[in-house]
């Protein structure tokens, strides 16, 4: 049955190579059931809610690639873009987490459209390398930024006298107005709990990363929890037990707020889950069939359509289950690493994740302290990229400078790419260099502009 389903001597693999194989790519993605509840309490969402909806949805979607795609890609509620969702969803400032939800969920009908109109395979022509790489590295500078907040390694100075804090920041909307010389970006004290175990659980990490220790950042994070626990930054409750099944009395489940969301014109949030999930997934999948040798002489396979197709579903579906934007995992490399060839990688790794879900109680034991490391180890690998950014052609490196330096430092991933695509094609018009842009790359530059003029009115 598995040899029909799967074609695994085809694929020249068996049932134990693919096992094992769906294994190591769970050990090596594993960590995301630990961090997006950390990431996504800052909404206010429920951190026992938004595991469960991790685990179902990752389960799910990436069992969905293996059945009907036989692809060896796993998926979960990407890096970078649960950051984000965090950002425009932040309790107190931002839009509520049930608008934010909306909005995932209807870049994900607009990721179906696109797919099954071929418009999403067009886009991603369009874009040039040089901005693709530099969403990554952007979004992994991004990520880094809020690693570091979240461990006080990075702090606030406002004024001469008054002690680091970003309360201090806050006016109306969220929106700062102190002039440069009135504040200042800090190192935290290592005095501080939190920022000694966030640089514990960094070294950790970084040695188990050299040396190429499989599961590295799960065990990080799980090694910076039971280190935490005599140092008071992780908190044991009463009658705590590791294993027992999520409370299912306070879900996220099918609490999108479509409506509202498009009630507050929240397109521009839109856009921005749209633009980066569309380029993060594409290079993600082509680049781990690659590795997989599932591609042809052109670099191309007829199964990336249908594995788009479930990646567009599975976004909408994480949305319907309480969770930020699901995508292609660039870990598939690891099972496929291991030998994983086709489908059942994949399934195996989605049972796992199911399986996962009586982990509920660490989920929410784990401190931001212990999840820190993780997201600056996590940007180190996205930030990678700029090496494949040709910076000697300036039309080239300029646009994808401003856009991986906008993100982190304007404190938003829309700025970056915006940025990217406007001084990209104004760059290639004016230097004589028009027939390198593709056209559809006119289309977005007059979109961006139009967006900023709108901003500027309202």
């Amino acid at each position: 049955m598995l040899e029909q389903l799967f074609k695994l001597k085809e694929n020249k693999t068996n049932v134990r190579t693919e096992i094992i194989a769906g294994l190591t790519t769970f050990m090596t993605m594993a960590y995301i059931l630990f961090l997006n509840p950390s990431i996504l309490s800052a909404t206010g969402m429920d951190k026992n809610a938004v595991f469960f909806a991790t685990c179902v949805a990752a389960g799910i979607v990436t069992m969905a690639m293996g059945l009907f795609v036989n692809f060896p890609i796993a998926l979960a509620p990407g890096m970078g873009l649960n950051a984000f969702f965090a950002v425009v969803a932040a309790k107190g400032v931002g839009m509520p987490w049930e608008q934010a939800l909306g909005a995932v969920f209807i870049s994900g009908i607009i990721f179906i459209i696109l797919t099954v109109t071929k418009v999403r395979q067009i886009l991603v022509v369009a874009v040039p390398n040089s901005l693709k790489r530099a969403i990554t590295v952007g979004i992994g500078l991004f990520i880094t930024i809020i690693g570091l907040k979240n461990s006080e390694l990075m702090v606030a100075l406002v004024g001469p006298v008054i002690p680091p804090t970003m309360e201090a920041l806050k006016q109306a909307n969220g929106v700062a107005t102190l002039k440069f010389f009135e504040w200042n970006i800090s190192l935290g004290s290592f005095v501080n709990p939190s920022t000694l175990l966030t640089l514990i659980g960094l070294a950790i990490t970084a040695v188990l990363m050299a040396n190429r220790v499989k599961g590295a950042i799960l065990i990080g994070i799980l090694a910076s929890t039971i280190i935490g626990i005599p140092m008071g930054v992780t908190v044991i409750p009463e009658h705590f037990s590791i294993f027992a099944l999520p409370d299912f009395s306070n879900l996220n489940v099918f609490k999108l707020d479509i409506p509202g969301a498009l009630h507050m014109g929240i397109w521009t949030v839109v856009f921005t889950f749209t633009f980066v999930e569309l380029f993060d997934t594409f290079g993600t999948l082509v680049g781990t069939a690659d590795k997989a040798g599932l591609l042809d002489e052109q670099g191309q396979s007829p199964k990336i359509g249908k594995a788009m197709l479930v990646d567009a579903l599975g976004v909408s579906f994480g949305a319907l289950m309480g969770t930020s934007t699901v995508t292609a995992y660039v870990e598939s490399a690891a099972g496929i690493g291991a030998g994983g060839r086709t489908g059942l990688t994949a399934v195996t790794t989605g049972v796992m994740f199911l399986l996962a879900l009586v982990l509920s109680p660490l989920a929410g034991l784990i401190p931001g302290a212990a999840t820190a490391p993780a997201l600056i180890i996590v940007g180190v690998l996205m930030a990678s990229a700029v090496r494949e950014i040709d910076f000697d052609d300036f039309t080239e490196g300029f646009p994808a400078f401003l856009t991986f330096a906008l993100m982190p430092f304007t404190y938003s991933i829309a700025n970056g790419i915006a940025a990217g695509i406007v001084f990209y094609t104004g760059l290639k018009v004016l230097s004589g260099r028009a027939k390198e842009v593709h056209w559809m790359m006119y289309i977005l530059f007059v979109l961006v502009l139009a967006r900023y003029i709108f901003l500027a009115t309202e």
